[in-house]
């Protein structure tokens, strides 16, 4: 049986409001789902164990990617914007 579902108000600066809609857009959610799983994430520690992750990521191979990023870009290094090859 799903949790039953409290409606509420909140008050956000117009600018705050539109950031999270379009943030909710991108991940193909809607506005409530959007603020609800954020609240989720953020009092489960769900969030804080995804950050956690990546860093361990970025600790534990992040000269290697460091290096496949340089790689990737080193054809294009020498083009100068505007300038036809």
């Amino acid at each position: 049986m799903a949790p039953t579902k409290k409606q509420t108000q909140v008050r956000l600066a117009e600018g705050t409001l539109e950031a999270g809609r379009a943030a909710a857009r991108a991940r193909g959610l809607d506005f409530n789902k959007y603020v609800e799983r954020l609240i989720i994430e953020d009092t489960t520690g769900a969030r804080a164990a995804g950050m956690a992750a990546a860093q361990r990521l970025i600790d534990e191979h992040g000269s290697f990617l460091d290096d496949l990023e340089h790689q990737l870009d080193a054809p294009y290094a020498d083009s100068k914007p505007g300038v036809a090859a």
